[in-house]
């Protein structure tokens, strides 16, 4: 028997309400499982899980066409900001490109005549953030075995804190001298391993035992480096995750796959200069990692009420009962509710 014209009325609107539904998830899974604190493309405002993914969006070997035309005219290949005109641009990149950090000798001459200024300890009491940089050695009977000989440990004013060669407390059978600079005299009368460990953690902690260091309202200090948790091993430092900022580890700094970009990559990609092109100082390395962290740290997102507390991978999960309420937000609104599965640095103190 045919159906009558009412109810293939009612199924079509059915049908087609459905399909409204279908369409209104498909936009839910778009924007829902990104956040605010990701970066995203100023032309098309396409969201992206990371720069990565945001360079290859505007200049990978296959970007969007139209993307990638405004980005060529008004686009910065290091922050990849867009701006509002050609001028605009060349303006900002005046202070976007970073210039090679000054060699090793011109450092240590500001780091002793900052602390012959009467104001130096105060300097130091008032430091939240300092890089940590290590040079390896090899041991062992095939040189493999990564020994720290070399440490440097800055500020966020880019002068010294700390810089010593170790004895390693092993014999090294590999000096890598054509990437460390490191001969034999150079370790000869170096500072023990042990003594460096103490003046390291003590400086960290900055008067605070470690078993108290809290996130918020600590006084010991955020560490920033890049594969910090191999060099902290290899010097025998124990330190709270919370205040680690490893850009290394932090997503919207590595691949589109997850792994991790090189340092030397991220330091010509994202500040403009060249490194570890011969002998390796650690100094370059903290300078370069520490740049790396205030830029991301100096990104102006809209504040996540969720972040900064409980479980990061369970931010965007919600109770089945709140399900149909989700579905009827709009977007915007999801994307406004919704947060980043890590903790962002923008965040920071």
């Amino acid at each position: 028997m045919a159906e009558s014209s009412e109810t293939l009325r009612n199924k079509c609107a059915a049908c087609f309400r459905q399909y409204n539904k279908v369409e209104h998830l498909i936009e839910h899974m778009r924007v829902s499982f990104h956040s605010v604190h990701e970066p995203k493309c100023g032309v098309c405002q396409k969201h992206c899980r990371s720069y990565e993914s945001l360079r290859e969006h505007l200049i990978g070997p296959l970007p969007k066409i139209e993307c990638a035309r405004i980005f060529s005219n008004r686009g910065c290949n290091l922050c990849l900001n867009i701006f509002n005109s050609p001028h605009a641009l060349r303006v900002h990149r005046g202070s976007c490109q970073f210039s090679r950090a000054a060699p090793g000798l011109a450092s240590r001459m500001s780091r002793l005549s900052l602390q012959n200024s009467s104001d130096y300890e105060g300097r130091m009491q008032a430091m939240k953030v300092v890089a940590l940089g290590c040079k390896m050695v090899g041991g062992g009977s095939d040189g493999s075995l990564d020994l720290c000989a070399r440490i440097c440990l800055i500020g966020e004013d880019e002068n010294i804190i700390f810089s010593t060669y170790i004895k390693p407390q092993i014999p090294v059978t590999n000096y890598r001298y054509e990437t460390t600079g490191i001969r034999p005299e150079h370790l000869r009368d170096a500072m023990p391993l042990k003594h460096a460990q103490r003046k390291i953690q003590d400086f960290l902690c900055n008067g605070e035992p470690i078993w108290k260091i809290r996130s918020k309202g600590a006084k010991a200090r955020i560490l920033v480096g890049h594969g910090l948790d191999h060099d902290l091993e290899c010097i025998g430092v124990e330190y709270p995750a919370l205040l680690i900022r490893d850009t290394a580890n932090y997503p919207p700094l590595m691949k589109t796959s997850k792994l991790s970009n090189s340092l030397k990559y991220l330091t010509q990609a994202y500040l403009g200069y060249d490194i570890q092109t011969g002998i390796q100082d650690p100094y370059e390395d903290c300078v370069a990692a520490m740049r790396l962290y205030m830029r991301m740290r100096s990104q102006t997102h809209p504040r996540d009420n969720s972040q900064g507390s409980g479980d990061a991978q369970n931010r965007n999960n919600f109770p089945s009962w709140r399900q149909r309420e989700l579905e009827r937000m709009t977007p915007e609104a999801l994307l406004e509710l919704s947060a980043s599965d890590y903790y962002c640095w923008c965040l920071d103190p």
